[in-house]
């Protein structure tokens, strides 16, 4: 009769319109009739769905005595690994910037960028023959200057210079003023016993202070030679060393990142030749918060990945640290050296990475599963009596699936770890055991299913949602609607 009613108001409500001047008159009491017949017709559903499982039967939207059905974890203890971020560049420690000490034309070229040299190895050569001519010039004025003071045989710069007495020009002096002396003093005994002039005496007087002067110019001389032979000594050397500069050679041991000069090209003296760069160890250096100032101590681990071999880890150890503070970034220096043997790294490459500091053991943590966030601020539902309450938690570092908890909880709490979305605190909830399956576990009533309502009988039914198995056709759990054996109607027919 609901229906029929209805049908008849709209088709009166029409009629109405339609006909001029009446529409008006009826607008309000139509639409009060077709409020009432909804009403009407939304009763008359809702009596003939009280059937199995319907919300008016004993088995309507009430709550079992088991509560939801969860898995627990209690509190777990782990080790953390304390860690300081940094990013930074890759340096080499040492680079040289070699350069020509001698002027002349390259004549050859022996190096090219990449190459990896020793010490010593040779760069580049220069023209030669000028600088041997220089060499044979300053060897002869020292053969000269050695002639004079005895010395003999080839130029050995390291040969000792003889004594003032050993030379030639002083001994024959001293043997000049060793015979003079003695005809003065025996001019002297024959002039005191009256068998010589005092002219006589006088002359051996006068040759012997003679032959004294000659003895102290040769001195002199000797000394002059002597000065004129350590000279002449490194003018040699510089001669030597200018043509043994002629060839460049690496001073130390790296890789060649520049060559500049060219085959037939004339440079001067103290042009860069070549640019060497160490490759091994390479220097990370980065600026470190001032923050971790008392943290960070010489000899730590670092951890590092360079873009150009993805996720590949490479390592190294702090091993400077600079005592003073960037004023403007408020960071501090620190430099670790990177074993580079395979040649991968590059200085000039962007590392990013950490500096592994010390390891705190026992510290709370809890499953990722076990936490919950909702606008931003992490919360764990810790079961009581079989009961919820939400504690909200600070989390730390994450290792693996578990959070590390930095405050929040004592330790001892149990936590749930599933159905978190289903949880409040004060809600029941009922801890399952190993091996136990979540979905089945619901009592009679725990979800919108149960045993029928007032319209009908009982019809078999698989009730699909979590709070278990019920009759009738209704909703089952929090999960989907439950298939019953009956139609919408249920009971009724």
């Amino acid at each position: 009769m609901a229906r029929s009613e209805l049908i008849s108001h709209k088709y009166q409500q029409d009629k109405d319109m339609r006909t001029p001047g009446r529409g008006a008159a009826r607008a309000v009491p139509a639409v009060v009739g077709v409020l009432a017949a909804g009403l009407l017709l939304a009763g008359c559903q809702s009596q003939n769905a009280g059937g199995p499982g319907g919300p008016g039967g004993p088995g309507g939207r009430g709550r079992g005595g088991a509560g939801v059905a969860v898995k627990s974890t209690p509190i777990l203890r782990m080790s953390v690994q304390r860690q300081i971020d940094l990013a930074g560049t890759l340096l080499s420690p040492d680079s040289a910037r070699v350069s020509a000490e001698s002027a002349g034309v390259v004549r050859q070229v022996m190096v090219e960028i990449g190459r990896e040299v020793n010490v010593g190895t040779p760069l580049v050569r220069l023209e030669t023959q000028e600088l041997a001519l220089a060499l044979e010039r300053a060897e002869a004025t020292l053969l000269q200057t050695r002639s004079q003071l005895g010395m003999r045989g080839p130029v050995d710069t390291t040969q000792p210079v003889p004594a003032d007495e050993d030379t030639a020009t002083v001994r024959s002096a001293m043997a000049n003023r060793d015979d003079a002396k003695a005809t003065f003093e025996r001019a002297k005994v024959l002039n005191t016993r009256g068998l010589s002039s005092p002219e006589v005496l006088q002359l051996a007087e006068t040759k012997y202070r003679v032959a004294e002067a000659s003895y102290q110019a040769a001195l002199d001389s000797v000394h002059a030679t002597k000065a004129i032979l350590q000279d002449r000594r490194a003018a040699y050397d510089l001669a030597t060393k200018a043509l043994n500069d002629a060839t460049v050679k690496s001073p130390i041991r790296g890789v060649v990142s520049d060559r500049p000069v060219q085959v037939g090209e004339y440079i001067s003296a103290r042009t860069v030749v070549a640019t060497i760069v160490q490759m091994d160890p390479l220097k990370l250096r980065t600026g470190v918060q001032e923050r971790h100032a008392g943290v960070v101590t010489p000899g730590q681990p670092v951890q590092f990945r360079v873009e150009s071999f993805g996720d590949r880890m490479f390592t190294g150890k702090v091993a400077f640290i600079s005592p003073s503070l960037d004023q403007t970034m408020r960071t501090f220096t620190v430099e670790a050296l990177v074993e580079n043997k395979e040649r991968l790294l590059k200085p000039g490459f962007f590392a990013k990475g950490m500096i592994l500091t010390r390891v705190d053991d026992n510290v709370l943590a809890v499953p990722d599963a076990a936490v919950s966030v909702l606008a931003g601020v992490p919360s764990v539902y810790v079961i009581s009596d079989g009961k919820i309450t939400q504690q909200s938690v600070t989390l730390g570092v994450r290792q693996g699936d578990n959070w590390e908890i930095t405050g929040g909880l004592k330790g001892d709490e149990v936590l749930a770890m599933s159905r978190l979305n289903e949880l409040a605190s004060g809600v029941a909830v009922r801890v399952l055991k190993p091996g136990e399956a979540e979905g089945g576990g619901g009592a009679p009533g725990a979800g919108r299913g149960g045993q029928g309502g007032t319209g009908g009988g009982q019809g078999p039914s698989t009730g699909s949602g979590q709070g278990g198995a019920s009759g009738g056709s209704g909703q089952g759990g929090r999960g989907g609607r439950s298939r019953g054996g009956a139609g919408r109607r249920g009971g009724t027919q």
